[in-house]
């Protein structure tokens, strides 16, 4: 396999620009993302550990707020939408207050 191959083959970051770049430049869009790759900082240790209990705490609760009667108010949302579809569909016809 040649380098030209190699670098045209699965996982490098030209796969993503295929259509938009030359042949010439794929190696080195490849080297360039390989680089970023390997230079990408890591959160430090008692960082990622504070985030994991965190969210590992956060799966566990309940939300804090939540409204009383969600079903009605969904269905008072649901039906005033219906009701303006309704108004514009009145006035599209030639009808109505908006016509």
């Amino acid at each position: 396999m040649t380098e030209a191959d190699r670098s045209m083959g699965p996982g490098g970051i030209s796969d993503e620009l295929r259509p938009y770049v030359d042949r010439d430049e794929v190696e080195g869009i490849d080297r360039l993302g390989e680089r970023l790759r390997a230079e990408r900082p890591f959160p430090r240790a008692p960082f990622r550990a504070e985030l994991r209990a965190h969210l590992r705490d956060r799966a566990g609760s309940r939300p804090a707020w939540r409204p009383r009667h969600l079903r009605r108010l969904a269905a008072a949302y649901a039906g005033s939408g219906l009701a303006l579809l309704a108004i514009a569909a009145i006035g599209l016809a030639g009808a109505g207050p908006l016509a």
